[in-house]
């Protein structure tokens, strides 16, 4: 870990990165190679990640975690890329996955009440099994 020029931020080699982020090494170089994250290159050609790709790679893993498919994440990604011009894109991406998430926790609220009764029913019975 080292300061970059005046201290505005910290830059990280990818070993240090990959234990910042609790990701692999492996899945650092498929992100580049995918072209999700794009960490700058030191005079050796090493990887410098800064704490600005941290806060990228959190909102990936968000993405990922809330089902976002790899191909929009990697279609949002390259719209980050093309700047300001794609906010509006970029936006609608975001209300319709999050529209999707509801549907979801909708999906999942439905099925936790099948299986509250399921729990209730055998509950009943092993009770009446007891008498």
């Amino acid at each position: 870990m080292s300061r970059h020029q005046g201290g505005l931020f910290m830059v990280y080699s990818i070993g240090e990165f990959s234990k910042l982020t609790s990701l692999s090494v492996d899945t650092l170089r498929y992100y580049e190679k995918e072209k999700l994250v794009h960490p700058d290159r030191n005079r050796s050609n090493q990887r410098q990640y800064t704490d600005k790709d941290k806060m990228w790679v959190d909102f990936i893993l968000r993405l990922k975690e809330t089902a976002m498919p790899i191909r929009k994440i990697k279609k949002y990604a390259r719209l980050r890329e093309e700047g300001d011009v794609t906010l509006k894109e970029r936006m609608e991406m975001l209300r319709a996955h999050r529209h999707s998430m509801i549907k979801q926790i909708e999906k999942f609220e439905d099925n936790l009440g099948h299986l509250d009764k399921k729990i209730e029913t055998y509950e009943a019975m092993i009770a009446d099994h007891k008498q």
